[in-house]
């Protein structure tokens, strides 16, 4: 990861986002200016909110699909 190549030699989906984080806290002594960035970095790697979201839509639609039989 910190080399920027991913699993197939190209940039990793991920390397933006950790370039930006890594530049900001270079630039300030705590996480708080950066903790959107770090935040954003790691919801690209692994999706969580995301994930979250499609389960949530998912729960709201099977609800609606029960109570419309």
């Amino acid at each position: 990861m910190s080399s920027g190549f991913g699993v197939k030699g190209t940039q990793g989906r991920c390397y933006t986002a950790w370039m930006t984080f890594s530049e900001c806290m270079s630039k300030n002594n705590s996480i708080g200016p950066c903790a959107a960035l770090r935040e954003d970095y790691f919801e690209c790697l692994h999706h969580k909110k995301q994930l979250e979201k499609l389960k949530n839509e998912q729960q709201a639609a099977q609800k609606d699909h029960t109570h419309a039989h």
